[in-house]
């Protein structure tokens, strides 16, 4: 049964290599023009994607920040390549306290040249340190900050390794920085003639959205040979979770539906459903996603039903 996460085998992941992550300063307040108390500087332009990852209830903020004067290579729509210096936070937070952001920053020009690890937020709340080695239970309550090397779990699953900033999830109604906002900014070498839109009703839309955001980075048909990136395990690669830039017309022939249908979802049928189960579950037993979470999100478990039910 373990085929359909294709888990079974997963190990820890290889920490990353020391020289990229050796550029990492020990404050966030370090890492870019945070205030002393870590309000972000006018220079880090909030973004939210589309369709976020389930990150066990956590608040989240995220920024990005491009060096002067560069842009993004947006000749692959589906893989954008970012400039050397290029800097992304994602800040998590429980009840109004931060927990920790996440940094990643492009240090070369190799598909592989990511430094990412977290940082972890003071009692005062006034900066944050780096922790490489991630924290168990990092706020009593149950919450867990990956290490630097469990980053590349998900990251290298995508050739860009960057996920939550792409064209699919810029080009959805009432995101703050829209794919349009970044070509206005001159931000893109090539802008799309038509933006990147999902098949379906509003049923179809959640369920495919959630699907391409929760595990879309693993299962995916044009995920990096292992050899060419530091990833921990190898999900199978003949399920496919990523919506392209460039969608089917219906959403039937959406890769979600034609990979996994009848195989791993029985349409009508959740309960009896291999892709259902596995992600209504957290615990000993194999779950999806496998990797940053440990409690099962229900809006996605009702967004996924609603979908089987519909098929």
């Amino acid at each position: 049964m373990s085929g359909c996460s294709g888990c079974a085998s997963y190990r820890r992941c290889s920490a990353p290599p020391s020289v990229q992550q050796a550029g990492l300063p020990p404050l966030l307040s370090q890492t870019g023009s945070f205030s002393a108390a870590g309000t972000p500087g006018a220079d880090m332009q909030a973004y939210a994607p589309a369709f976020a990852l389930w990150s066990d209830g956590a608040d989240k903020r995220r920024w990005v920040q491009l060096p002067p004067g560069s842009r993004i290579d947006t000749s692959d729509m589906d893989d954008w390549s970012f400039p050397v210096g290029t800097r992304f936070w994602k800040e998590f937070s429980r009840g109004g306290r931060r927990i920790e952001t996440r940094l990643l920053v492009r240090v070369g020009p190799s598909a592989n040249d990511w430094a990412g690890a977290a940082y972890l937020w003071d009692a005062d709340q006034r900066d944050a340190r780096l922790a490489p080695e991630g924290r168990h239970d990092a706020d009593g309550a149950g919450y867990e900050v990956p290490s630097a090397a469990d980053c590349n779990g998900c990251h290298g699953g995508r050739r860009s390794h960057v996920l939550g900033f792409s064209a699919q999830q810029l080009a959805q109604p009432g995101v703050p920085l829209s794919l349009d906002a970044l070509a206005q900014r001159g931000w893109l070498t090539h802008v799309p003639e038509q933006p990147p839109g999902i098949p379906g009703d509003d049923t179809e839309r959640a369920a495919l959205g959630y699907l391409h955001a929760n595990c879309g980075h693993c299962h995916n048909q044009q995920r990096p040979a292992r050899g060419d990136g530091p990833r921990c395990y190898d999900p199978e690669r003949s399920i496919d979770f990523w919506l392209p830039a460039n969608p089917a017309r219906a959403a039937e022939e959406m890769p979600a539906v034609t990979t996994t249908v009848p195989r791993y979802v029985i349409p009508g049928e959740p309960e009896d459903s291999r892709l259902f189960s596995l992600v209504s579950r957290r615990g000993a037993r194999l779950h999806m996603p496998p990797l940053g979470s440990q409690r099962v999100d229900p809006d996605g478990v009702a967004r996924l039903r609603a979908w089987i039910e519909g098929l």
